[in-house]
């Protein structure tokens, strides 16, 4: 069976800056889909005419580039291979392997010029560490690879011909996106096994391994934590605080330093983020149009990890929900805040450079104390962008007073 996944939506932007003049970074957490993805690219490139010897297509955690340990190997190897006068097509999956290699992508650039058009995946944001942004000096662009949405789930499972679209969304509530899940069919064992196998593999090497983190205890315990508190506000004082009287951080916490709980947990969770287990919503102040410093939401890569952890429960369902419709806003390309409005609150604020949007999400929006709750932030926004409440509901009310009402599954499918 072929278990690769078309994502035509990716291809798509790969293909939008095939033989632009930049370094093209596919990120992601690991086994959500980067290596396939830049295989089906090779595959679009020798459909499209571009000779097999002009394709240097390397992963660089196979044993067989155990030679190449640094970047003046890597350089030698690829540097070899490359057809002069002729486009030559370098990708390079898992690029974090080799030391300093982006000293040699920056030589390719240098001496081979219009030669080279380069293709990198990588585990960890240190892909795009500062010495790499200093040396290509804006000449990349990365393009951010997530577990599969719901829209590509349906057309990657296999499902029982009289399974309905809400059968199927419980499954992918359940069991995530993660595309190497599909040839376990619905075993839940086999599944959470594959899930615990993925995540300890990102806990120990793009966390504990690339950070040098000693205290796994403390860096689950604080995942957990973060799991069980998605979509709501937090910050790392508050966070330390609760594992502090937990005895969570007994080991590092210092009387002289009342604020090292909140320090220690903030460099965790930007660990985390490093190693795309968990993405970060800022706040935005609507009414002042600014980022606000303090206090965020944390979001899980993928609900599987979440279920894996804390067992699959609907008791937040409101949570996972957003949860669920703030990944997919990323897929679409928005940049995603929490909307602050005097003391009230919007889930989201999706932006692209023309284009805004206030979106709340709640699973249901029966009940009059709901809808007021749901409805009265959006309604005191005084600005003319588009705003949105999205929930389970199948209604015939399509419209709250200028306000959208849309299922959340007919969203996620759109």
């Amino acid at each position: 069976m072929n278990e690769r996944v078309n994502r035509p939506e990716y291809i798509k932007r790969l293909t939008e800056y095939k033989d632009k003049d930049v370094v093209k970074i596919v990120t992601g957490i690991r086994r959500c889909g980067k290596s396939t993805l830049l295989d089906l690219f090779e595959d679009y490139l020798l459909e499209s005419g571009v000779s097999p010897n002009r394709i240097i297509h390397m992963n660089l955690e196979s044993l067989q580039y155990r030679d190449i340990l640094d970047y003046l190997s890597f350089y030698d190897y690829v540097g070899g291979k490359i057809v002069r006068g002729a486009k030559n097509y370098l990708i390079f999956d898992e690029l974090q392997a080799v030391t300093h290699w982006e000293r040699a992508v920056e030589s390719f650039r240098i001496d081979f010029g219009v030669d080279v058009d380069i293709y990198i995946t990588g585990s960890n944001a240190y892909l795009l560490s500062s010495e790499f942004s200093t040396l290509l000096s804006g000449r990349y662009v990365e393009i951010r690879v997530l577990p599969l949405s719901f829209k590509e789930f349906l057309t990657f499972w296999d499902f029982a011909p009289d399974a309905t679209t809400d059968e199927k969304f419980q499954r992918y509530l359940q069991f995530g996106g993660m595309p190497a899940l599909r040839q376990f069919g619905y075993n839940e064992a086999r599944i959470n096994e594959t899930l615990e196998g993925i995540y300890s593999t990102v806990i120990l090497r793009d966390v504990m391994e690339r950070n040098k983190v000693v205290d796994q205890t403390l860096l689950h315990k604080l995942v957990l934590f973060l799991c069980d508190n998605i979509g709501s506000i937090t910050s790392p004082n508050n966070i330390g605080n609760v594992l502090s009287v937990e005895g969570d951080i007994q080991r590092e916490a210092k009387k002289a330093d009342k604020n090292v709980a909140g320090k220690t947990v903030d460099k965790y969770i930007r660990m985390l983020h490093g190693a795309f287990i968990f993405y970060q919503a800022e706040r935005y102040d609507v009414k002042g149009r600014q980022l606000l410093k303090t206090l965020e939401k944390n979001y899980i890569i993928d609900l599987g990890f979440r279920n894996m952890l804390l067992g699959y429960r609907n008791a937040d369902r409101g949570h996972i929900l957003e949860n669920v419709v703030y990944l997919e806003l990323l897929r679409r390309d928005y940049r995603v805040y929490v909307g602050k409005i005097g003391e009230t609150e919007v889930d989201f604020v999706a932006e692209k450079p023309n284009e805004k949007l206030y979106i709340q999400v709640t699973e249901t929006m029966a009940g009059e104390a709901v809808r007021e709750r749901e409805l009265r932030p959006l309604g005191i926004i005084q600005d003319n962008y588009e705003k949105i409440v999205l929930s389970m509901d199948k209604s015939y009310i399509s419209s709250y007073d200028g306000i959208k009402a849309i299922n959340i599954i007919d969203f996620l499918l759109n």
